[in-house]
């Protein structure tokens, strides 16, 4: 049987060629749950592909799940959403790639997870060629987040050269790549965050920036035609009151809305609740925003995958300004 040699940070450890790293988790909890495990490397099926992962961004998604479960339900198993890495084999059917091609992609959510690991297999389709201009761990800050802004924005708001729209948590992951969308199809683009990161803000394009620490957004904002509101609550209903008739506000957390859809319709605005899916169309699009210079992934920081509970308590103080990576070859 082969065996490869593998440096875990101070340490060298030999693994079968059958086998991968990944993170896993034998129980539900903090990022102490999380450890690093060796599982067969998967093979790919009809259609799918079987990828190297170089790195794998974190949403928040990742630590939510793995404190309750989720749609994953109990574990153990392997987190992650984001890639980004090249090729290994191509399962019977595949036309888009070969071996070798290096690709950024989305797995499909949410039960798709698992690009915590050296080796991932998914659907052809939920990838896209990665951009030239973009190294692994820029591009695996892409997938998840820019997806999410990308189909609130495009697919389900239908977001318009000369409209307004209002960002919430801008300077987060799904919320830097909406205002650089936002703009590049001709918005204009009021963001909301703490007062750190309007420079940032700026830099991609926001029009407007109000620290919502020292103003109230709903007292100050009217007429937009759109709202992204990834916090719900009385954030998302104290938005309604900055829509303009006919407006549409997109939430991306879409369990537990129905307050919010009624309230809505009783203000005569909509709200419409969403989940990202992968998207091999909505990933070229991105992918040429990129190309462009439209569109640039803020990665804060990034981790070895050993390092991942690490990564993840990082995420969890929620003050992190654009994406988390995971680092895997």
């Amino acid at each position: 049987m082969p065996f490869r040699m593998v440096s875990l940070g101070d340490r060298i450890v030999v693994m079968s060629d059958n086998t991968m790293r990944a993170i896993s988790q034998n129980t539900l909890g903090g990022p102490e749950v999380l450890a690093e495990v060796e599982l067969p490397k998967p093979t790919p099926g009809p259609s799918e592909l079987l990828v190297r992962v170089h790195a794998a961004g974190l949403n928040p998604t990742d630590w939510k799940h793995r404190a309750n479960g989720g749609w994953l339900g109990e574990p153990p198993f392997v987190l992650g959403w984001d890639v980004s890495g090249v090729v290994e084999a191509v399962g019977v059917g595949v036309t888009l790639f070969k071996p070798g091609d290096e690709v950024f992609g989305m797995l499909p959510y949410p039960h798709g997870a698992g690009s915590f690991a050296e080796y991932v297999t998914a659907p052809a389709r939920a990838f896209a060629a990665k951009p030239a201009s973009l190294d692994h761990v820029e591009a695996a800050a892409v997938p998840l987040a820019a997806l999410t802004a990308w189909q609130a924005l495009v697919d389900t708001a239908g977001l318009r050269s000369g409209q307004r729209v209002l960002i919430h948590a801008a300077a987060g992951g799904v919320g830097h790549f909406a205002v650089q969308i936002a703009k590049s199809l001709g918005a204009h683009v009021i963001a909301t965050a703490s007062a750190g990161k309007h420079a940032l803000l700026r830099s991609l394009g926001a029009d407007e920036v109000i620290d919502y620490h020292e103003t109230d957004f709903a007292s100050v904002v009217r007429d937009v035609d759109v709202v992204l509101d990834p916090l719900a609550g009385d954030v998302a209903l104290r938005s309604l009151s900055t829509l303009r008739k006919d407006g549409i506000l997109v939430t991306i957390l879409p369990i537990g809305q129905d307050a919010l859809i009624a309230e809505a319709a009783r203000a005569g605005v909509r709200a419409v609740p969403m989940l990202v899916e992968a998207d091999h169309a909505g990933m070229r699009a991105i992918a040429a925003l990129v190309e462009k210079g439209e569109l640039r992934p803020v990665v804060a920081e990034s981790f070895p995958l050993a390092d991942a509970a690490k990564a993840h308590a990082v995420g969890e103080t929620g003050r992190t300004a654009g994406k988390l990576v995971l680092v895997i070859r």
